[in-house]
């Protein structure tokens, strides 16, 4: 093989054998013996024949075998490859011969080579044909003698890829890309292919593709949606199987504008569910009214959620105010220990339910309020049903569907969880870095007992990082600075009740919390005032001892 033929062609070696796999004759790198023992049997011959492309891969050369039967002989060119990417594709894709063949055939895909001159090296059949000329006749021309209108020749020269451009020829518009093709970075022709018939073919794409471009916006703000709805699920720590159901649970009712009863221990995280209920449903853009019955003074109870106008009562705002229901109005309103209202308020709080409507104290307007119903107690209010404490028809208005939430005793499991979140919580809250928390932790919490739940488990846990010292979270901290008791251990016989100092200054705080509020009448808001401290821990307090 002369060398300009080498180079045009990128012909290696060229071997002939019998249909045993015995050498007839080789040429070029096909002399090379490691060659011939490969193809030397016949069961890699009759493989790669069927193949017809086919790589052999020495330890200091790459080729590409072109293998085909002639008679009672085969034949193999082999040919050094361009790159890895076309080495793998031969070596990996059994039919490569075969795609190579449907893509220069492809009756819907016509294409145009050209060389570094811009002469027609290879013209697809159905191009041909649609430009009247016989099969190679136009090989070896200058593509501007053959194709009207081609600019394959300035990509060329240029080197500039021209995709989606409208070529006229024969009087119709069609739809072409061109692209340089290089090798070691110089250009040694250029491809082009009709992508569409004509223009009218890009309309109707077009139009389908909005199409799909409407549908991905529905389909993301979806996936948006579902993840800020995980995100707000994923205030409720855990993954117990009790924890799993409530967050399922809360995705299937609240979008549903039903009332909810929350039912659980005292701490349990029965305000978090009512969260969630509220941002997952289409009230989500109102407010969430909260209401703590059980803190209520009775006497108040009635203007804190029906409001009243000016003048109604002795300290009463001098513009009236209105009361929960009304600041609920196309949002959501949770009554929180609902068992705890009085019966008299119980029958008010029946006819706005029933009616939508609420009338201010000493007001004779009744207004029209619209509103969800999230309620939650500690008690059992079918017993209090029972015991006439609780009305039989408020309870079926507030319980269509009810949801339990777990106490922290029927979940032990989760407390790592809930340990390793409230540790990044208080750490932030504080601004303090993250303390690092010794395993033996989080079993020593999972062995205790936990009548407060959720609420007594952050309380212990934010007492020990108050005292916790080199950055560290551990058993000692927990041992050391361990949370009061709430709970009231009858005293031994003959013997005064044993008191600490902690255990009085718990009785002093409640009792000075109960009389701040009975001085402004109920007003809790204005007794954590001058007490100094936040409405929330207040309400913590009085929980606990009730």
């Amino acid at each position: 093989m002369t060398k300009e033929h080498d180079e045009v062609i990128g012909l290696r070696g060229v071997v002939i054998s019998d249909i045993r796999g015995k050498c007839l004759a080789a040429i070029g790198v096909a002399e090379d013996m490691r060659i011939r023992a490969i193809i030397s049997t016949r069961e890699w011959l009759e493989e790669a024949a069927a193949r017809r492309v086919t790589p052999i891969l020495l330890n200091d050369a790459k080729y590409i075998a072109f293998v085909s039967r002639v008679g009672e002989t085969y034949l193999v060119l082999l040919s050094e490859p361009p790159t890895e990417t076309v080495l793998q594709f031969v070596s990996n894709v059994e039919f490569a011969f075969d795609i190579i063949d449907h893509i220069l055939t492809d009756p819907y895909d016509a294409m145009a080579i050209v060389d570094k001159k811009a002469n027609v090296a290879f013209i697809s059949p159905v191009h041909e044909k649609y430009l009247g000329l016989q099969p190679g006749e136009a090989v070896g021309r200058n593509v501007r003698d053959v194709i009207e209108n081609s600019r394959l020749h300035q990509v060329v020269k240029t080197g500039v890829a021209e995709v989606g451009q409208v070529h006229r020829m024969k009087g119709r518009d069609r739809i072409v890309s061109r692209h340089p093709i290089r090798r070691d970075g110089e250009i040694v022709g250029a491809i082009g292919r009709i992508m569409f018939k004509g223009p009218q073919q890009v309309e109707a794409l077009a139009r389908k593709i909005n199409v799909l471009e409407k549908e991905i916006e529905i389909y993301k703000a979806k996936s948006t949606t579902s993840s800020a709805s995980d995100k707000i699920l994923d205030s409720i720590i855990g993954q117990s199987f009790a924890i799993q159901s409530v967050r399922e649970q809360i995705r299937k009712i609240a979008p549903l504008d039903i009332p909810v009863l929350i039912q659980g221990e005292s701490g349990t995280g029965k305000e978090l569910v009512a969260q969630a209920l509220h941002r997952l449903s289409s009230r989500q853009d109102g407010r969430l009214v909260t209401v703590n019955a059980a803190a209520l003074p009775e006497s108040l109870v009635e203007s804190e959620l029906f409001g009243y106008e000016a003048g109604s009562f002795t300290g009463a705002d001098r513009k009236g105010r209105a009361g929960k229901f009304e600041q609920a109005d196309k949002g959501t309103i949770f009554l929180d220990e609902i068992g705890d209202m009085p019966l008299e308020v119980q029958s008010k709080l029946l006819r706005v339910l029933q009616d939508r409507m609420v009338e201010r104290v000493g007001g004779d307007k009744p207004k029209r309020v619209d509103f969800r119903l999230c309620s939650a107690t500690n008690r059992d209010l079918e017993s209090d049903v029972d015991q006439g404490k609780f009305r039989l028809d408020l309870f079926y208005r507030i319980s269509p569907v009810c949801i339990y939430l777990p106490s922290l005793e029927e979940r032990r499991e989760d407390i790592p969880l809930l340990l390793n979140h409230f540790v990044t919580e208080i750490a932030a809250q504080y601004n303090r870095e993250r303390p690092e928390v010794d395993y033996d932790v989080a079993q020593l919490l999972m062995q205790r007992s936990w009548p407060g739940n959720v609420r007594q488990l952050r309380h212990t846990v934010e007492r020990a990082m108050v005292f916790a010292e080199g950055g560290k979270l551990t058993v000692e901290d927990f041992q050391r600075n361990s949370a009061p008791s709430f709970e009231k251990p009858a005293p031994a016989r003959g013997k005064p009740a044993a008191s600490t100092l902690q255990t009085s200054l718990d009785q002093f705080e409640t009792r000075l919390i109960n009389e701040t509020i009975s001085r402004f009448q109920g007003d809790r808001a204005r007794a954590a005032e001058v007490l100094g401290v936040p409405l929330a821990y207040l309400d913590e307090r009085l929980e606990q001892v009730s």
